[in-house]
């Protein structure tokens, strides 16, 4: 072999190897239906090379579309029919995916698919430019899961210039970062009927200890026990004596005053008869405390009322009535 030929033969196996290797990092396998989308600017030449190693990857039985990101939506492309979706990864592509962007690539991906994209982003949030946390939060928004952050690099003077031109921004904390996200394993707008149990729980029942039967022999009693003369039983009235049958003194159930002289104040809800007995002799105390009638008709007025009364000149009143006298009267009697 010419030493011509052994050059072609290893650049193409460098060439075959490096493919391999890019199409295993963005989990291309044999057989897959690979959507791969493309912005401006992109060299035709670096897009078709990349084309050609997605084909030599998925092999005959898999397939390779190119599309444009800003025809994306009008494409019309059936919904569930790609793998995986690899949108931005050419280097001096500088694509900035929209949330309408985003939800058509949900669409598109079969229910378990893969996406991998590259996006500008930068350390600070901006109008134009989002954050990689912004971006993160609008894969999730659009439907996607298990995003991560696979590497980050420095955009490409071209790519720079271009996202400087289409978005205004004039910022330097810019950096090109590679997203990776896949779709749940069902179709978007799905359902499923949830089994739902509105019943009373039953609770477990748990076995009951085995009774020793020498314990329930013991706290049994029969009919034939009460004839037995081995058994011992007791008379309820037996166990009172003489005193336990006298009936109490009243006076031993009052409570006791604190001390000599002291007297004890009635509970509230007494029941001893000690409110009774205080209320007799307050009601006792106010009745001497008024002047005693030597006739007994003073309260009916003075046509009743001796010379000498002290009621003499005041109407007639209850009997048993307290009345107030002036001091006049008291001292003119």
């Amino acid at each position: 072999m010419s030493v011509f030929n052994k050059s072609r033969l290893r650049n193409k196996t460098l060439s075959y190897t490096g493919v391999v290797r890019t199409t295993e990092s963005l989990g291309v396998r044999p057989g897959d239906q690979v959507l791969l989308v493309w912005s401006q600017p992109s060299s035709p030449a670096a897009l078709k090379q990349l084309a050609e190693d997605l084909s030599s990857a998925v092999g005959p039985e898999g397939k390779v579309s190119v599309e444009n990101l800003e025809r994306l939506q009008l494409s019309s492309r059936p919904a569930s029919s790609f793998h995986c979706v690899l949108s931005g990864l050419l280097t001096d592509s500088s694509a900035v995916h929209s949330s309408d962007h985003l939800e058509e690539l949900a669409r598109v991906l079969k229910p378990g698919g893969r996406l991998v994209l590259d996006e500008a982003v930068t350390g600070a949030d901006g109008q134009s430019v989002r954050t990689a946390d912004r971006l993160a939060s609008a894969l999730k928004l659009s439907g996607f899961m298990s995003v991560s952050e696979v590497s980050r690099t420095e955009l490409s003077p071209e790519a720079l210039s271009a996202l400087r031109s289409a978005t205004g921004y004039q910022g330097n904390s810019l950096s090109r970062v590679r997203v990776s996200a896949s779709k749940p394993n069902f179709e978007v707008g799905s359902s499923s009927q949830l089994k739902l149990s509105f019943g009373k729980k039953k609770t477990p029942q748990t076995e009951k200890p085995a009774l020793d039967p020498n314990a329930v022999k013991m706290w049994t009693l029969s009919a034939t026990d009460m004839n037995d003369d081995d058994v011992d039983l007791l008379d309820s009235d037996a166990l009172l004596d003489e005193e336990d049958l006298k009936k109490p003194d009243p006076a031993s159930l009052k409570a006791p005053s604190c001390g000599p002289g002291a007297k004890k104040k009635a509970c509230k809800n007494c029941t001893c008869g000690l409110a009774e007995e205080q209320e007799q002799e307050s009601k006792g105390g106010q009745k001497s405390s008024l002047p005693k009638s030597a006739c007994g008709s003073c309260y009916l007025g003075d046509a009743f009322r001796c010379a000498s009364c002290p009621y003499m000149g005041m109407p007639a009143f209850k009997p048993g009535e307290k009345i107030l006298l002036a001091d006049r009267t008291l001292s003119d009697v």
